[in-house]
């Protein structure tokens, strides 16, 4: 009998949930529901460790935001520094010297704009440069602990492998994972993925021996087998 749409996503939610957080959130007068919440930081150290990570491996964004901080942590000072000296510092990502412009532009715009406060508003947060959706909503899981829905590769690429939805884009995918997940997960649907997207579910080689989805995931009925 084939498995509902419904009955996946509590498979995957329970399955994630036992991985990360060592215990089934889904079952009954489970006590790990109360730990589904994100661990949040420097909501500006957030957002310009999203905006560096655009189009940039995870390795090279951390060392790139890690010498950029130890020089510039707050809007103030990112906004009056030396961009040659910001290039520098953040060298390992791709796209370097544009990011270091908007990187200063951006924190000026707050400085400007926001009173060097980074806004906690989806709608505050677009209109800021350099910020698309899925910037925003790192910004508001990970800066502030709100229910948002960013998505990246591993977000993007697991759910439409497991037959859980078919989009084409991340836009896409947000909506479409809104409409199938319960609020309550949202704030840690893109942390599990991401982990479960590097250790299992890599976008080449995936460990479909690890996996505990293949009983209906598309992408192994239709590859993995082969």
């Amino acid at each position: 009998m084939p498995i509902s749409k419904a009955r996946k996503v509590e498979l995957v939610l329970s399955d994630l949930g036992r991985r990360y957080l060592g215990a089934d959130p889904l079952a009954p007068d489970s006590t790990a529901l109360a730990r589904i919440t994100a661990e949040t930081e420097d909501p500006f150290k957030v957002l310009i460790g999203t905006i560096l990570s655009q189009r940039t491996r995870d390795e090279m964004t951390e060392v790139a935001s890690r010498q950029l901080f130890a020089r510039y942590s707050t809007p103030r000072a990112l906004a009056r520094a030396d961009v040659r000296d910001v290039q520098r510092r953040i060298k390992p990502v791709g796209f370097y010297r544009q990011k270091a412009r908007k990187l200063r532009e951006v924190s000026r715009v707050l400085l400007d704009r926001h009173g060097g406060k980074v806004p906690s508003t989806y709608e505050e947060l677009i209109e800021l440069p350099q910020v698309g959706p899925k910037t925003a909503n790192c910004v508001l899981v990970y800066g502030y602990g709100l229910q948002a829905l960013p998505i990246d590769t591993h977000c993007h690429r697991i759910p439409n492998r497991l037959g859980l939805i078919r989009t084409k884009t991340p836009e896409e995918t947000e909506k479409a994972l809104a409409r199938i997940v319960p609020r309550e997960y949202w704030v840690n649907v893109n942390e599990w993925f991401v982990r479960f997207g590097k250790e299992v579910c890599k976008p080449i080689g995936p460990r479909c021996g690890e996996c505990g989805f293949t009983s209906f995931c598309a992408y192994y009925r239709e590859r993995g087998k082969g």
